[in-house]
């Protein structure tokens, strides 16, 4: 009887890397997208919002953007947001217009002695750049990870 001389090869740390690099492409992208969306619907103050004559805004709209996070092999997010101190007030609102998302413990909204005599509505742009394209991401994430 004739025995066959058989090796394996063990592809585990290569299917490993590209699995990696497949998911950390997908979230840049997904990063891409969200950005593209959320400063679409960014609102821009103008001189006739501020009342101050000569006003050019777009500081909020140019200061979002992403980051990609790679924890392990097997796991990473994606950040969006701004580093802009009002991003929150103008995304959430304030004074009676806030609403506390959920996941929040407790939040007690207390009327502020602050400059400003009014309260601001909320102008949703990172939330609904991200819940909005849900169907856009996953298929993102598909195609990159199935190399369609």
């Amino acid at each position: 009887m004739k025995t066959m001389n058989m090796s394996v090869k063990d592809n585990t740390q290569e299917f490993k890397n590209q699995s990696t690099a497949a998911m950390q492409k997908a979230l840049e992208e997904i990063g891409i997208k969200v950005e593209k969306y959320a400063k679409a619907l960014c609102p821009v103050g103008t001189s006739e919002s501020t009342g101050t004559p000569g006003y050019r805004g777009g500081t909020l709209r140019r200061s979002i953007t992403h980051e990609v996070v790679m924890e392990s092999e097997t796991k990473g997010a994606m950040y969006a947001g701004s580093n802009v101190e009002y991003a929150p007030y103008v995304e959430l609102g304030t004074g009676p217009y806030f609403t506390p998302p959920p996941e929040w413990e407790t939040f007690k909204s207390t009327k502020g002695s602050g400059v400003g005599a009014a309260y601001v509505h909320a102008r949703p742009f990172l939330k609904p750049a991200i819940q909005d394209h849900m169907s856009t991401y996953q298929s993102i994430i598909k195609n990159n990870l199935t190399g369609s």
